[in-house]
């Protein structure tokens, strides 16, 4: 028999980090530790306050419930979980963590051996134009040639200066550029701003416009100049049918899959069955998980086979997070093997 339990853990930012929602300074997860005879397996549910579908006050109950229940197997735990996501990618990555030799190697391949690495992206934070100027140029320095900005939290005019300082010295070809507006724009104004700013080499703008405006994001993703990626707007789409409808009517050019959002790895794999039927590109990215949950997605990911960069660099963003073998080096996800993991439950506080 399975025994498993669960506990909350805060992660703290190093640095206040803004975004069109607010500004964030802690970070809620959960983790999941299941044991049978001498073997453990880790799993994390990456609840994100604000944003994910199951924030909801029951959340804790529906955790402690699967955890009771453990034993009814993980295909009836998903599918009596299917509002709950995070939950669900938690239960998939503690019984893969389970079932494998070693319990933070949940997907074997090249990457985990250390002999390839991961392509992401550069995250800038929203804030003043000298710190996101100064985030910039660290990025570049560190070798990155995929820069994400948020973008919709200050003055419009302000970011398009930032993009076109970036742009005055490095072109397409430097460095690729991808803004996320976090659903900041106003569907009367959004095209006239995806306008302004295809002016500039942009890769693709992530959800301009808020989640749930399905005809209005249909109709600019119709008209638009500038490659867009639906994020938020799959967050809450439940089952195949409903998945397949909202792709074929809103008919973006990409979609990006956060695991802990969109239910896992079941969730993502269908997610993405859909867009490759539809030839829709997609890419994969956390949602400030810890390096428990950053470890899984990454795994997962590479063995996905996207040319892409992906948005896998959150780790290092915490006071509090986990000494692992994953660390960013010239814009890459790197996994040394022979580094260990700290990571002990008794310690999560």
């Amino acid at each position: 028999m399975i025994k498993a339990s669960y506990k909350r853990y805060i992660l703290h930012f190093k640095q206040a980090s803004g975004t069109s929602r607010g500004v964030l300074k802690t970070k809620e997860t959960w983790f999941v530790v299941l044991n049978l005879n001498d073997k453990e397996g880790i799993g994390e549910c990456g609840l994100f306050r604000g944003l994910s579908i199951d924030d909801k006050p029951d959340y804790e109950n529906k955790l402690k419930w699967a955890c009771q229940n453990i034993n009814l197997g993980l295909g009836v735990l998903l599918q009596e979980l299917f509002e709950y996501p995070s939950i669900q990618f938690g239960l998939e990555m503690a019984f893969k963590s389970l079932e494998s030799q070693d319990k933070f190697v949940l997907f074997l391949s090249s990457f985990t051996n250390s002999e390839a690495n991961i392509d992401i992206n550069g995250l800038i934070w929203m804030g003043s134009k000298p710190f996101m100027k100064q985030q910039i140029q660290e990025k570049i320095k560190a070798g990155f040639s995929c820069i994400k900005m948020k973008i919709g939290a200050i003055d419009f005019d302000t970011e398009i200066e930032l993009i076109q300082s970036i742009r005055q010295e490095f072109s397409a070809k430097d460095i690729e550029l991808r803004v996320d507006a976090n659903g900041a724009f106003e569907p009367v104004d959004a095209l006239e701003k995806l306008k302004v700013l295809s002016k500039y080499d942009l890769h693709s703008i992530e959800q301009p416009i808020k989640q749930g405006n399905i005809e209005a994001m249909a109709k600019l993703c119709d008209q638009t100049p500038l490659p867009i990626a639906l994020d938020e707007e799959l967050i809450g789409i439940f089952g195949l049918e409903n998945r397949t409808q909202l792709i074929e009517t809103i008919n973006p050019q990409y979609i990006i899959l956060k695991p802990s959002l969109v239910g896992g790895f079941a969730g993502s794999d269908e997610w993405i069955s859909i867009a490759e039927k539809n030839k829709i590109g997609w890419w994969i990215t956390s949602a400030l998980e810890s390096n428990i949950g950053l470890n899984a997605i990454a795994q997962y990911t590479y063995n996905k086979n996207s040319t892409l960069p992906q948005g896998l660099g959150t780790g290092s963003l915490f006071t509090n997070n986990f000494e692992s073998p994953l660390s960013v080096s010239q814009g890459q996800l790197h996994y040394s093997k022979h580094l260990k993991w700290n990571f002990n439950l008794h310690t999560c506080i």
